[in-house]
């Protein structure tokens, strides 16, 4: 992967098929302290001691259509290659959250990549859950929940095309006006 919007791709992967019903993905891009940070939290069933000690191990997965289990492990190795670091917290029937830090002008950091494409593909393929998108470029803020969504929305499925495509569309423009009030450009 060499976008990190893929790597949350992955990890949301992960919440939906540990049962999550509410997936909260937060970054901050601190151009001042030259950090870009993500987190992801799930409420889905989290993991026992054991399976939590070997998440960062490639060949070790829970999964039995194929036997690695690269997404983390990869995660952090990109971390790593920026100054950065990844952790993972999680208890059975807690829920799981995965912190990643970059440095965020490191040369090797890979591109956040496009949030709004990683949103809407996230949505439209588990409306049943529910997403709190919070994006936040020094003092510049983003939210989306689709609780809010659904309340405005009534009968309106959260997958429907022209949901998606407002949904789309309305990231794309905010972060694009988000980075241009930004005092320096942070994408790489």
């Amino acid at each position: 992967m060499n976008e990190l919007s893929l790597h949350i791709l992955d990890v949301i992967e992960n919440s939906t098929r540990a049962g999550a019903r509410l997936i909260e993905i937060t970054i901050i891009e601190a151009t001042d302290r030259d950090k870009l940070m993500i987190e992801i939290r799930d409420d889905g069933s989290g993991m026992d001691e054991e399976t939590l000690g070997r998440i960062m191990d490639p060949f070790y997965t829970t999964r039995t259509v194929r036997r690695v289990g690269l997404g983390i492990p990869l995660l952090a190795q990109a971390a790593r290659a920026a100054e950065g670091s990844c952790a993972v917290q999680s208890s059975p029937g807690g829920g799981t959250r995965v912190t990643v830090e970059f440095r965020l002008h490191h040369i090797d950091r890979q591109p956040l990549g496009k949030m709004d494409e990683t949103l809407a593909t996230a949505i439209a393929g588990n409306p049943e859950v529910d997403f709190v998108y919070t994006h936040r470029i020094d003092d510049e803020n983003y939210r989306l929940d689709t609780r809010e969504l659904r309340l405005v929305l009534d009968d309106v499925p959260l997958n429907s095309a022209s949901v998606i495509a407002f949904i789309r569309n309305d990231i794309a423009e905010a972060l694009a006006e988000m980075k241009k009030r930004s005092r320096t450009g942070t994408e790489c």
